[in-house]
């Protein structure tokens, strides 16, 4: 039950991604684009995705098992440090030249879209590298 549970939210999840064009390279990077053709429409599909998802966090902050019975596995670090920032400016300026994050990445590669498989398998060896690079610290 867990798995099919699994596969209707990243299901219905995907479709979100397809509908809010996320999946839409040069839709993302011309929200990216604040200093020429700027398209703000992804930041409503963005707040919208907060506005359902902060409930829902504030939820599960104070439930022991989720809705399937597993333990909640929320983030708890609150930390900022180096490793933070460069993460987040190495995916910043990966997003913004390939115009995909992970998930639409992996909704475009199964639709078959020859970058977004180009990307998604760049994306599994970095991350590939990160827990080598890991083990060896």
């Amino acid at each position: 039950m867990d798995k099919i549970i699994a596969l209707i939210a990243g299901v219905i999840f995907g479709l979100g991604l397809i509908v809010g064009e996320m999946t839409n390279p040069a839709k993302v990077i011309a929200f990216l684009d604040l200093a020429g053709a700027w398209n703000p429409s992804l930041g409503l599909v963005m707040a919208g995705a907060i506005a359902v998802a902060l409930p829902a966090f504030q939820l599960a902050k104070r439930k022991k098992n989720s809705v399937c019975g597993m333990a909640m596995q929320l983030p708890s670090s609150t930390i900022i440090d180096k490793r933070l920032l460069a993460g987040s400016m190495a995916f910043g300026a990966g997003w913004g030249i390939a115009g995909f994050c992970p998930a639409p990445a992996l909704v475009s590669a199964a639709t078959g879209q020859w970058q977004a498989i180009v990307f998604s398998l760049a994306m599994i060896a970095g991350f590939y590298i990160f827990a080598v690079l890991e083990r060896k610290t």
